[in-house]
């Protein structure tokens, strides 16, 4: 999300905000809504494909990583730019009468206003990757140990989704992949609730 919310809310403001030229507009928002809709086990092979073959990345958090943020853009963006095409355009006029910039606009104006489609689209988002096995299969591995996180980043490692499923599935230890459940459940329920606590604050803001 570090890495996906920056890239994809900027894409969007430029989407709706800046971009002139109307057919590449129509071509990226048909793009990111096909995106959307495309099995998280093609991000895997297409993840696999890219970052672990044809850029020499070894198994693990950080080809995982970036394959998810693949996932999530597309989500992201859309969600971004429909909660911006929501805000009147009465808001932007006057903004734009008074005075104010371009951007000035867009961060003082717009972006409160639609602070609640974005937290909206970052849930989304989280929902998601936090119970997304399939794609980190090809590109994070099976690795169980522990690792620093400098060396998780390129050796195979597990997510919690993953480790419940070899946990559950090939060892039989339910009463260790119930408890990763339980973390899994509790982990969504605190980003889901900072992201609330995070728009009510920027839209205060």
């Amino acid at each position: 999300m570090l890495i996906s919310l920056p890239i994809s809310v900027g894409a969007a403001i430029y989407l709706t905000e800046y971009s002139s030229a109307r057919w590449v507009t129509a071509v990226i928002e048909f793009a990111t809504q096909t995106l959307t809709g495309i099995p998280s086990i093609l991000f895997g092979l297409v993840g696999m494909m890219l970052f672990t073959q044809l850029l020499g990345l070894k198994q693990g958090v950080l080809a995982g990583s970036i394959t998810l943020v693949m996932m999530v853009m597309p989500t992201i963006i859309r969600t971004t730019q429909e909660s911006l095409k929501s805000v009147p355009q009465e808001l932007r006029q006057g903004a734009l009468a008074l005075g104010s910039g371009k951007w000035h606009m867009v961060r003082t104006v717009v972006l409160p206003n639609a602070v609640d489609g974005i937290v909206t689209g970052c849930i989304l988002a989280v929902g998601r990757i936090a119970g997304e096995s399939a794609a980190l299969l090809f590109t994070a591995g099976f690795g169980l140990v522990l690792n620093s996180f400098s060396r998780s980043l390129q050796s195979s490692s597990a997510s919690l989704t993953v480790a419940l499923y070899v946990y559950a599935g090939e060892r039989g230890e339910t009463d260790a992949a119930f408890a990763i459940a339980v973390i899994l459940m509790g982990i969504v329920f605190l980003i889901n609730l900072l992201s609330k606590v995070a728009g009510r604050k920027l839209k205060k803001i």
